[in-house]
């Protein structure tokens, strides 16, 4: 049984608001708890230079954002262990890396969420910033991560 549609907009909407927060938390070195209050309260809902931003789940945003960064070298050498031979995170743009560790976090901790699921989702968060060729690469990479953690 698939979820409601609106908690599904919801979900897709705090997966990229937590893509956007690990992204300036790793830019700026935001404290979590500061990040969060400024999503909470200026972000996740709101119209910012007319652009709507959606509502967002926000406890599931929330966990997103503390476990992807409360659990960063776990997430970040799984990562590492499916880069191609001479890749490294730090080789990654940060948008890349917001991208594949908030799915990571999922695929490591989120059992209840479906792999095809987060698989998807990251895929389709990715199409915000970039290409084709990423969109695979996030693909390609989350399903290998997938099929170490969720055995």
């Amino acid at each position: 049984m698939s979820p409601p549609a609106n908690r599904t907009k919801a979900r897709a909407a705090a997966r990229l608001a937590a893509v956007q927060a690990l992204y300036q938390h790793e830019m700026e070195g935001t404290a979590i708890p500061a990040l969060l209050h400024e999503f909470h309260n200026h972000r996740i809902g709101a119209t910012i230079e007319d652009v709507d931003y959606a509502e967002a789940e926000v406890d599931f945003f929330d966990d997103v954002v503390k476990g992807a960064t409360a659990r960063a070298g776990e997430i970040d050498a799984a990562i590492e262990q499916r880069l191609a031979s001479g890749w490294t995170l730090a080789r990654l743009d940060k948008p890349m890396k917001a991208i594949l560790r908030a799915g990571t976090y999922e695929l490591i901790a989120r059992a209840d969420v479906p792999v095809g699921a987060v698989i998807s989702e990251y895929v389709d968060v990715a199409h915000a910033f970039y290409d084709r060729r990423e969109k695979g690469f996030v693909n390609g990479l989350l399903d290998a991560i997938a099929k170490q953690v969720r055995v």
